[in-house]
């Protein structure tokens, strides 16, 4: 009996963390947003993803930074300064939720607009450097790296990377040739210390009608990619 109650009075205090928890100002997170200004902007439907997907993922962040897929997107010219969503101490020094609602409400109608200019940056160069943007991105939420708080990232990009030492169209993507080829990427830092982060993309393949035997195996190379980049959730839709 005294079992039974030690368990009601458990669940009683779970319950009631909860409910603590979910009082006050939501958690919110560090967060960063790419978009790919290649061939995958051409379809109307993408640059429909970024102004239907983003202000939802943007209530979910206190901070939002960016970054454009272009034929050099590490050093690329093609910028969107980030926008800090919450409001500062200086801003709602009492923490009022009515002013952190409003502060929070006109900073997120500057997010689609700069990640939409993104779209329409220079080509820099041929092809798609993918993992560039994701290392400039990841640099930007490094720096503002708060461990109490979620990393996201949200990618609007079809993550066909043709530059530089990644090939998607021309990889072997046989199981081991996967392991190798992240294994090389990680070893060469090309690929972005991603601990902690989830990770969502949209657009995944879109407009790739050639060897579709090949995208499961894509699919395979990028879920192990970012988990080996430390992110903890992977979504390509």
């Amino acid at each position: 009996m005294s079992g039974r109650r030690s368990s009601a009075g458990l669940v009683a205090l779970l319950l009631l963390v909860a409910g603590v928890a979910g009082c006050g100002t939501e958690a919110r997170g560090i967060c960063g947003v790419i978009v790919d200004s290649t061939s995958y902007a051409e379809p109307a439907t993408s640059r429909n993803d970024v102004t239907s997907k983003l202000p939802a993922f943007a209530q979910s962040c206190d901070w939002i930074a960016f970054a454009a897929v272009t034929g050099a997107s590490e050093s690329s010219t093609c910028r969107q300064d980030p926008v800090p969503i919450a409001a500062t101490r200086a801003e709602n020094p009492n923490e009022n939720p009515v002013v952190e609602d409003r502060v929070r409400a006109h900073r997120i109608t500057q997010v689609v607009p700069r990640a939409v200019r993104l779209f329409d940056c220079p080509a820099e160069g041929e092809g798609s450097d993918v993992l560039g943007a994701l290392r400039y991105l990841v640099k930007q939420l490094s720096a503002q790296r708060q461990p109490e708080k979620a990393h996201q990232i949200i990618v609007f990009s079809d993550l066909i990377n043709n530059r530089g030492d990644l090939n998607i169209n021309k990889l072997d993507l046989s199981e081991a040739a996967r392991q190798q080829k992240i294994k090389e990427l990680r070893d060469a830092r090309l690929l972005p210390d991603m601990s902690g982060y989830s990770v969502v993309v949209h657009g995944f393949l879109r407009e790739k009608t050639s060897s579709p035997e090949r995208f499961p195996l894509l699919e395979s190379f990028w879920r192990e990619a970012f988990e080996s980049a430390g992110a903890t959730t992977v979504d390509l839709l």
